[in-house]
């Protein structure tokens, strides 16, 4: 079998850090926002090239953090896409305001940022751009329109560790870049955890403050807050993964590279492309077919396992329907035809040269032998 992605083959060349880690932690007693967890929080700001980073309990309280902080609430709306986690839309409404969805581009299923400023009311407060499957929405283009607006911008980057937009890392173009590290991600904890970064330090004082039930000290609180600490055995892990994370990006881009070669010329297997202004980190490596089901079935006969991300989109979820007028979601066309389309192969950076062979052979002898059954 080749799984869609291996935690445990991770975990198996980072067990004696991870172990060396718990017993220090274990030692020391020190389990929620701890030093360790400080210490990501300046580690992880670095890399991005932010001044601060807020560890949280979760990629959807890190959204949910930036909104409350920015000052998002009732009333107001968030310019999204449909194309995404629930947690993306969850965290707007969470907040009291209301989500607005644009349409992706076909080719890279990403915020079609053309549609974006048309979709823009008086009511409209926030901007968050989705970097799926690991590729960058052009925030150059974004933040221009944001700017021209008065508006603010936040970053989805939960699939985007390590990603670049026009050679600045993801998350830290905008206001505030929210991530999640749950385990399957690029940079994932062994369990959940989340950040949110920014280069503003009043803005992660709020919500340092908002994670912790309002804190100004142990038994002082300036507002209604809540509970989103890192567990500090989280935030030791995140730190040793996150030394390897360039290396492990690196190898999904190999990856990537031999999926494109393997697949080219097959007629009804189109790979998500990559806008030229993104370096991606192949969170999903996604492609889309007519024949997506078939195909889904003959791999899986085969021993590989794949996924669909995403195969109903938020616009038709019973939980938004609230947020979506009939003619919103009718402009939503692209959305609708990726969320029929796509298909997400294997693609993680212990997968072998032979395995991604594997799988190219087995989607093109897939193709070949459905020629043959039409001719």
């Amino acid at each position: 079998m080749i799984p869609l992605a291996d935690l445990e083959a991770q975990h198996a060349q980072l067990r004696p850090e991870i172990q060396a880690a718990i017993d220090r932690i274990f030692a020391s007693s020190d389990f929620v926002q701890g030093q360790e967890v400080r210490h990501f929080e300046g580690e992880f700001a670095a890399y991005c090239g932010a001044s601060q980073a807020v560890a949280c309990g979760n990629g959807t309280d890190a959204l949910e953090l930036a909104l409350w902080a920015l000052g998002v609430g009732p009333g107001d709306e968030v310019i999204t896409v449909s194309h995404t986690f629930a947690a993306t839309a969850e965290a707007i409404a969470r907040c009291g305001a209301l989500p607005r969805f644009v349409d992706v581009d076909p080719e890279s299923l990403l915020m079609d940022v053309t549609r974006l400023e048309a979709a823009i009311t008086n009511r409209t407060r926030a901007i968050i751009p989705v970097h799926l499957y690991g590729s960058c929405v052009d925030m150059r283009a974004v933040m221009a329109i944001a700017r021209r607006h008065g508006l603010k911008v936040i970053e989805d980057a939960a699939q985007a560790q390590g990603a670049l937009s026009r050679g600045v890392k993801a998350g830290a173009s905008a206001d505030a870049g929210c991530f999640s590290f749950y385990p399957g991600k690029n940079l994932g904890a062994c369990g959940d955890a989340g950040a949110v970064i920014t280069s503003d330090p009043d803005l992660a004082g709020r919500m340092r403050q908002m994670r912790d039930h309002g804190r100004v000290g142990k038994y002082e609180h300036a507002f209604v807050g809540r509970n989103s600490r890192m567990d500090s055995l989280q935030g030791a892990v995140l730190r040793i993964k996150l030394r390897q994370l360039d290396r492990w990006n690196a190898r999904r881009r190999e990856i990537a590279a031999m999926y494109r070669a393997l697949l080219a010329g097959l007629e009804d297997v189109t790979p998500v492309s990559v806008p030229s202004s993104s370096q991606p980190v192949y969170h999903q490596f996604v492609i889309r077919t007519q024949d997506r089901d078939a195909l889904r079935q003959t791999l899986e006969a085969r021993g590989i396992q794949t996924g669909i991300h995403y195969p109903i989109p938020l616009h038709r979820q019973p939980a938004f329907a609230a947020y979506v007028s009939r003619a919103d979601a009718q402009a939503l066309r692209e959305t609708d035809a990726a969320a029929a389309s796509i298909l997400s192969l294997p693609v993680y950076p212990e997968l072998r040269d032979r395995d991604v062979e594997y799988v190219g052979d087995a989607i093109a002898q897939s193709f070949e032998r459905a020629a043959d059954v039409v001719a």
